[in-house]
């Protein structure tokens, strides 16, 4: 076991001198690596906030239950009473005195409403789901509507569908980019490793005639295409960071002018940490297949 560990760590610590002797290469190709991996991360990062911001948004988690106009105390209590156990802190109620006061504060409608014999407005309901999903939102909303002395439920489905359609297909056009550059990205590492094994074809024939293994000679060329990989995905996660920095400023400016706080979030651990392990991975594939064949040609 002694014995692997040191076969391993040798074969590691050469594959660094390696990329270490060509600095300008391995600049390049790690530049090349992490441009083509940041497209793809941009763009689920992109998405991801896009979602929080319609999360975020009342118009898509937001039900608003009216009631007829006229109802008694007791129906709109009974009313309360159901929604509270349906939903218990995930509602709010709106007076009718409340709402005609917040029309008669919009600009334009003070002398409208004054010139109203009465109240026309009823008591309503905003409710706030905590699963926002458009499926739970639709059952909701036809819950709802069969409550007495309910006259309306209002919920903008179709808008929601169309923002999930929406997100749908963001996703799909970003998986199919990701899937894109992770061809181009084995192709890179590839090339690399087929170039470096040419460069050191008369080392391994002899140390094929020393009587060293097809593993032993493989090993050093997968670490590279690993460490390529992961330092490729380093790369991207930094220019990915250094976008959000650089946008932020101006997107944070310009949430403020619609009265929003919204920020854009870099991605959590899990997305953090993907690049850099995809990255290792698609790297030791494009040196597997780039040794196994130029091996074959030499034997």
């Amino acid at each position: 076991m002694n014995a692997w560990f040191r076969q391993h760590f040798a074969a590691f610590f050469r594959a660094i001198r390696r990329l270490a002797a060509a600095p300008l290469n391995t600049l390049l190709s790690l530049l090349v690596i992490g441009i083509a991996m940041t497209l793809p991360a941009a763009g689920y990062v992109f998405l991801d906030n896009i979602r929080t911001l319609g999360a975020n948004h009342t118009g898509i988690q937001q039900i608003s239950l009216f009631m007829q106009t006229g109802s008694s105390a007791q129906a709109v209590a009974a009313v309360r009473e159901r929604i509270d156990e349906r939903l218990p802190g995930q509602w709010r109620f709106v007076p009718r005195d409340e709402a005609l006061q917040q029309l008669k504060n919009t600009e334009g409608m003070a002398e409208i409403i004054a010139a109203l014999p009465k109240n026309p407005l009823p008591d309503a309901f905003i409710l706030e789901p905590d699963d926002a999903s458009p499926e739970n939102m639709e059952s909701l909303r036809a819950e709802f509507a069969d409550f007495s002395d309910v006259a309306h439920v209002q919920l903008d489905s179709a808008w929601i569908k169309r923002f999930n359609a929406f997100l749908r297909l963001g996703v799909q056009t970003v998986n199919l980019l990701a899937l894109v550059f992770a061809v181009g990205l084995v192709a890179v590492t590839f090339n690399t490793i087929r170039l470096q094994v040419l460069a050191q074809a008369e080392e391994i024939e002899v140390a094929r005639l020393i009587g060293a293994t097809d593993a032993f000679i493989r090993r050093p060329f997968y670490y590279s295409g690993i460490l390529q990989g992961a330092l490729g995905g380093l790369a991207a996660l930094f220019l990915l960071l250094s976008g959000l920095a650089i946008l932020n400023p101006s997107v944070t400016q310009l949430a403020a002018l619609y009265g929003s706080d919204f920020t854009l979030h870099p991605p959590g651990f899990v997305y953090f940490s993907l690049p850099v392990i995809l990255g290792a991975f698609l790297g030791w594939l494009g040196a597997q297949l780039s040794v196994s064949l130029a091996l074959r040609h030499m034997q």
